[in-house]
């Protein structure tokens, strides 16, 4: 079970382990300064597929399949997967976690899917509902432009400093204990309207979430038992 302190955070009596992770990306994202981090890096924006959203499925079910070889885990011994991507009704999700026959929960956060995947998974676990889980995330340049800002065949001038949605996924697989790294507490975070109208000012829109969070300290125990 998790205890809860304050309005929004939870802390497992056990946290979830970490036991393994994977992300695959394309080749952009691998062309960076961080692209010798990536398990993956795959030089074909349609990983194989007739269209980007089935790249963006495939690209999603093999990051899931490959975390759960690391940590040498068949798709049978999970318990569910919280997964989502960018989408309408988590379509890339879906049709690629299809064939694992893993039972499924679909999110949509936009940024914030992954540690809402991490979040769901660790209160599930912590509270006995299942041994282990995954929670997977994923998006793609092509579909998100396709989807939300100008389809690539407008040939539209982008500008250098215009956002790009980057073409990566990213799995991680839980377990409800053992060793390793864990998830030690979690906090659900609360819909805060800032004001922002531009709709194509993204970072005015996304700063205000990377300058509001404090970090989580751990209580010290004084003498008399009480919590600080």
């Amino acid at each position: 079970m998790a205890k809860k302190l304050g309005s929004s955070t939870y802390v497992p009596e056990q946290g979830p382990v970490i036991r393994s992770f994977a992300a695959i990306v394309g080749k952009k994202e691998g062309g960076g300064p961080i692209g010798t981090c990536f398990d993956q890096v795959e030089p074909d924006a349609y990983f194989g597929q007739e269209s980007w959203e089935k790249a963006e499925s495939e690209m999603q079910k093999r990051t899931v399949q490959l975390a759960l070889d690391k940590a040498l885990i068949p798709t049978e011994q999970v318990d569910f997967i919280c997964a989502g991507d960018l989408i309408n009704q988590c379509i890339g999700s879906t049709y690629g976690l299809r064939d694992l026959h893993i039972p499924f929960l679909g999110l949509y956060g936009a940024c914030s899917t992954m540690a809402e995947g991490l979040v769901v998974s660790s209160l599930l676990l912590s509270g006995g509902n299942g041994t282990r889980a995954v929670a997977v995330t994923s998006s793609h340049f092509s579909t998100a432009e396709r989807q939300f800002r100008f389809p690539l065949s407008y040939g539209g001038q982008r500008t250098p400093s215009a956002q790009w949605t980057c073409t990566a996924s990213g799995a991680v697989v839980l377990e409800r204990s053992g060793d390793g790294p864990h998830v030690a507490a979690v906090t659900i975070g609360r819909i805060v309207d800032l004001g922002v109208t531009d709709a194509n000012n993204m970072g005015a829109a996304m700063a205000p979430v990377s300058g509001g969070f404090r970090p989580y300290q751990k209580r010290s125990r004084l003498a008399c038992g009480q919590e600080i």
